[in-house]
Parts: structure tokens; C-alpha cells; sequence
């Protein structure tokens, strides 16, 4: 098995807790991620392994599934909806302490088999994909910096 892989981070004022708030919250990644018009939960299950959301990202729908779910730490999940020759990416979310709050990455991947073709698109996806990853990174910072905005305020 081949996989392309594409990782992105970035480095957040904040704990590893409360970063982990905003991300464990599946269902609302569209109240952070400015590309994404709608998600929503398809799962009764609103945490933890198994817990289903549906994102929209103008005429896409995609189905996210959390196959990891380590509170604070990694949440991962497969991404399906994609083009069918690339068939299912997974992302994953690591949330790494720092002495100034934390470092978070994330990282795509793609298993491309020994199929050229299906190397070649995947690519091209996770060029694509690279951009989705930099405003949910920064839609994440964002989100948790109001939030713990608003717990000191109170």
C-alpha cells in the first residue's frame, strides 16, 4: 500500500483541552471553516469513535466518520465522497503541548495502491485539500481563541 500524504500545522495560544472543545465538537465544523456552507451530525453519536457528520462545500457532499478519538490528543477520520478514483482520504488531527499552548497538524492521507493514475489524481486532490487543511487550521485557532476569549470574560 502507497499512500501520498499531505501535512499541515500550526501553533495555537491556547491548551491542548481547549483546542480539543472546539475540534471534538464534529458536528459544527462549518461554524469555523469559512469553505464549508453546511455540517451537521448523521450519527445519533455526538462523540467518539464511530460518530458520522455530513459537510458541504458548495456542490460536494462529503461524509466524515472519526475512526481515532483520543480526547486532547488525535481525532481522525475517513473522508468519503471524493472522486471515485480516489475513494476514501483520511485526516487526522494531533494536538502536540507546548510551553505557549500547542502545536496541531494535520495530516491527509490518500492510499493510491500502485495504481499511476490514482496517484496522479490524488494529487491533485491534495492540492486541493491543502487549501481546505489551511482554513480549518486557521478556523480552529480562530474558534478556540474566541472561546477561550469569552471563559475569561465571564
Amino acid at each position: 500500500m502507497t499512500t501520498r500524504t499531505l501535512v499541515r500545522a500550526t501553533s495555537i495560544a491556547a491548551t491542548p483541552d481547549e483546542i480539543w472543545t472546539v475540534l471534538a465538537d464534529f458536528g459544527s465544523l462549518s461554524g469555523w471553516t469559512p469553505m464549508i456552507q453546511h455540517s451537521c451530525l448523521l450519527s445519533e453519536q455526538s462523540d467518539g469513535v464511530g460518530t458520522v457528520r455530513r459537510v458541504q462545500i458548495a456542490r460536494q457532499t462529503l461524509v466524515e466518520t472519526v475512526t481515532v478519538w483520543e480526547p486532547g490528543h488525535t481525532l481522525a477520520y475517513t473522508i468519503e465522497g471524493l472522486p471515485p478514483i480516489v475513494g476514501v482520504a483520511v485526516n487526522t488531527w494531533r494536538i502536540t503541548p507546548t510551553s505557549s499552548g500547542a502545536d496541531v497538524t494535520l495530516t491527509t492521507g490518500i492510499d493510491v495502491g500502485r495504481n499511476p493514475v490514482k496517484a496522479v489524481i490524488a494529487g491533485k486532490v491534495l492540492e486541493r485539500m491543502a487549501t481546505a487543511s489551511e482554513f480549518m487550521l486557521t478556523g480552529l485557532a480562530e474558534a478556540t481563541e474566541r472561546s477561550t476569549n469569552r471563559e475569561t470574560t465571564r
